[in-house]
């Protein structure tokens, strides 16, 4: 039984690492200004997101510290995260 939830788990982390519904990537994530300049930058996916640096994202339109700290919160729970962290320490929690 353990073997099973530990496998649901990670193949959950694939399918949503994964899976693009049209249009509808972070929806209820995070506000549409920003899911408008991912999507400009042809960023559909959390693999794609996880291309990108903390830094970069923050350099598109609607993107603030608010809407980075639900990004990486969506991110830790399906176990992605960004490829580095370029910030200044004064910027980091």
């Amino acid at each position: 039984m353990i073997n099973l939830v530990i496998m649901a788990k990670s193949l959950n982390s694939i399918y949503a690492v994964n899976h693009v519904e049209n249009g509808n990537f972070l929806e209820g994530v995070i506000a549409i200004p920003a899911r408008r300049a991912l999507e400009k930058e042809k960023i559909n996916s959390l693999e794609k997101l996880s291309a990108y640096s903390e830094e970069e994202i923050l350099n598109l339109h609607g993107f603030g510290r608010s809407t980075i700290e639900k990004l990486k919160d969506y991110m830790k729970e399906h176990q992605v995260s960004f490829k580095n962290n370029d910030l200044p320490d004064f910027l980091v929690r």
